[in-house]
């Protein structure tokens, strides 16, 4: 049995929200006439549109390709014409760029080729299907798959960990991947290990997702990848939260994973690199939680990249009380809208819809000194000091407190009794000092 380390900090809601949707299996979405489909969906430069207004397209055709090395594709998720270009707002509520895709009824799609035998293939062969897929971390950081894979020639990698840990409150729809397509996920895991050329495979997954981690050690059966179960604790599924309960490393500050020896992909991803690699498929759908206790009929669905943000409401029977907060993601680490307007992207892991009897309005007030946000911080900040670093636009004192070390999982603001907004003022000291740094 795989030894386990401590995970440091973290917190146990009382309440997660997921047997909202735990039950309910993945469905299939039906085919809309129209898709929005943002054309910047991941980490690095902006892809380069190939499209114009009027364009025929067919599912699976390249609509933008990559910007460059650190980028990702953009394909188109059915067949149509392109109606127009507009601006929809993103993943974290800014504008981005979006081609409205008028679906044809047809979904027709380009011949879809995938590799015969990946098991004799070179990995720089599955490496190019990767990156030509357009797969990116669809656990919510959206940075491209293929990156990951490349570490540099003197960063050795022993690890490859698969995070099944699905922590975040109210989303199920990794559990529900893992426990309907576990042999998609491990095949995925098979095809990264070979071209990381690493044995060491381990898929952790919370003991609170039984059916998961058995149908993924019964698909694991024969293979290097071991199913690890872990306790339940928020918020493990970060990637050096994971590296230190599976693996006891530690990432150092301001390092990544591969500065200790290991490379993080989330199931989704490898789910979808299996599909890429065997099949020939780009990521052009992926599955979604839609759920909260404002919608009707919650539950996990397969929605193709673009899907409207009011469309998936729709799908899951609509409201069925006030809505209060649209969250995309979970109400941990997911980003509020100020409208339905956004749609489907390729890191849209959730769509939280809460009452409007759910979002209190607390008064924020003083700090309390009481040390409880050092309690839970899982990366061993200062939450309450760097929050008020921010607040006083003192940002070389954040970045000498180590505040790009946080992962903003909102474990501090979750606990801390002034409801102090301990998140908010660390993210903008973020991002005052990327603003001020020379870009890369």
């Amino acid at each position: 049995m795989k030894k386990l380390f401590s995970l440091k900090g973290g917190i146990h809601p009382a309440y997660d929200g997921k047997a909202l949707a735990r039950e309910e299996a993945i469905q299939n979405a039906p085919l809309l006439a129209k898709y929005l489909v943002a054309l910047q969906q991941g980490i690095g430069a902006p892809p380069e549109v190939l499209v114009a207004v009027g364009d025929k397209v067919k599912k699976g055709q390249l609509l933008a390709k990559a910007g460059g090395f650190v980028s990702s594709p953009i394909h188109a998720p059915s067949s149509g014409t392109v109606e127009s270009f507009t601006e929809t707002p993103g993943a974290t509520g800014a504008p981005v760029r979006t081609l409205v895709l008028a679906a044809d009824g047809l979904d027709e799609a380009v011949e879809f080729r995938g590799i015969a035998d990946w098991t004799t293939a070179e990995p720089k062969e599955l490496l190019r299907k990767i990156a030509d897929a357009g797969i990116v971390g669809m656990g919510g950081a959206a940075f491209p798959t293929h990156v990951k894979l490349s570490p540099p020639p003197d960063k050795k990698i022993d690890y490859l960990l698969l995070n099944g840990a699905e922590c975040e409150p109210y989303l199920t729809a990794d559990a529900r991947l893992m426990e309907e397509s576990p042999e998609r996920v491990v095949t995925g895991c098979r095809i990264m290990g070979r071209i990381l050329g690493v044995e060491k495979l381990y898929i952790g997954v919370e003991n609170n997702k039984p059916e998961a981690i058995a149908a993924l050690r019964k698909a694991a059966e024969g293979t290097p990848v071991e199913v690890v179960g872990l306790a339940t604790r928020y918020p493990q599924g970060g990637e050096k939260q994971l590296i230190r309960v599976l693996t006891g490393r530690v990432v150092p500050s301001g390092g990544l994973p591969m500065d200790a020896g290991c490379v993080v992909q989330n199931v989704g991803s490898a789910a979808a690199v299996a599909d890429a690699v065997t099949q020939g498929i780009p990521l052009i759908e992926r599955v979604v939680t839609v759920t909260g206790e404002a919608i009707r009929h919650p539950g996990n669905w397969r929605l193709r990249i673009g899907t409207p943000v009011l469309e998936a409401v729709r799908l899951a029977g609509g409201v069925v009380e006030e809505p209060g907060k649209l969250i995309l993601g979970g109400p941990m680490m997911g980003f509020a809208q100020k409208s339905f307007g956004g749609t489907v992207q390729k890191n849209t892991s959730g769509i939280l819809l809460l009452p409007e009897r759910m979002v209190r309005q607390y008064e924020s007030h003083e700090c309390l000194r009481c040390g409880k946000c050092l309690s839970v911080c899982p990366m061993r900040l200062f939450p309450s000091q760097l929050a008020t670093f921010s607040e006083s636009e003192k940002y070389e004192d954040c970045a000498a407190g180590h505040v790009m070390d946080c992962i903003e999982c909102g474990a501090c603001a979750y606990t801390c009794p002034a409801h102090r907004p301990l998140v908010q003022y660390i993210r903008r000291a973020k991002a005052e000092i990327r603003r001020k740094q020379p870009k890369k």
